[in-house]
């Protein structure tokens, strides 16, 4: 390195710094992480900006090619793709899973969803929304704490232990409601009985009123890679329905995406 660029180096300070360009990658990394498309509001709540710095920036990488824009939905073009691998990846998911869970939702009632972990976060890539009044308010870009959600454990179980464990102590476990394990200890009985049962259930422990269920999503060589759920109303069906009735519909949907996924 120059004496030049030495200097140019170490006087480089925040200022410099351009906070459009960073707004920009954190949208473009929401594709990265598996969605395959998003709304200005879903990328403004998704990064955590503004809703008008969120469409300068969609807008943007639409005019230099990187998105396409349908004048609602923004989704990645095959530029964006060719910058890595993990778009690519994580589109293919979401693009195989659609038709999946749009016919499951169909069969349920039900609104379902898919979910990767992303630092100690759920994150949802793709979902099928059933028509309700009230809506449980997940959407596609939306993250969830890992410890308290069935999907987060799921994805939780993934990871060896001494990884979960970190990962759970490097997270805030606030408690929720009366039912929210904070333990960690506790948290990692949960995950380990989610890992050898194949599903997690999270009973009012995201928010009173509401059931959640996870079945895990596999690759070929039998690894966790993503997690199927569903979410529902303690008022209107129990615990008992979704363990008779709910999960083998899920485990069935999560074994045909493993086979899509290898054909």
């Amino acid at each position: 390195m120059s004496s030049t660029d030495a200097d140019d180096q170490a006087g480089m300070g925040r200022s410099d710094t351009i906070s459009g360009l960073a707004k920009g990658l954190a949208i473009l990394e929401m594709f990265g992480l598996g969605s395959s498309r998003l709304t200005i509001a879903d990328a403004a709540q998704a990064v955590g900006i503004t809703r008008a710095a969120a469409r300068r920036c969609l807008l943007t990488l639409a005019e230099l090619g990187y998105l396409a824009h349908d004048g609602k939905f923004f989704t990645p073009t095959s530029r964006l793709r060719r910058l890595g691998g993990r778009p690519q990846a994580g589109a293919s998911l979401v693009t195989l899973a659609e038709p999946y869970l749009d016919n499951l939702r169909d069969r349920l009632k039900e609104s379902i969803s898919v979910a990767v972990l992303d630092g100690t976060d759920a994150l949802f890539i793709a979902r099928a929304e059933a028509e309700r009044i009230v809506s449980t308010g997940v959407k596609v870009g939306r993250r969830l704490p890992a410890y308290c959600a069935a999907t987060g454990r799921v994805l939780l179980g993934a990871l060896d232990t001494d990884e979960a464990r970190a990962l759970l102590a490097a997270a805030g476990r606030p408690k929720r409601t009366p039912h929210t394990l904070i333990d960690i200890d506790e948290i990692m009985v949960a995950v380990d009985t989610a890992r050898r049962d194949g599903y997690a259930l999270s009973d009012e422990e995201l928010e009173v009123g509401m059931r959640s269920m996870a079945v895990p999503i596999r690759d070929a060589e039998g690894e966790c890679i993503a997690a199927l759920s569903m979410s529902v109303s303690a008022v209107r069906i129990s615990a008992e329905t979704m363990r008779e009735q709910f999960l083998p519909a899920l485990q069935e949907c999560a074994a045909a995406l493993r086979e899509g996924a290898v054909a």
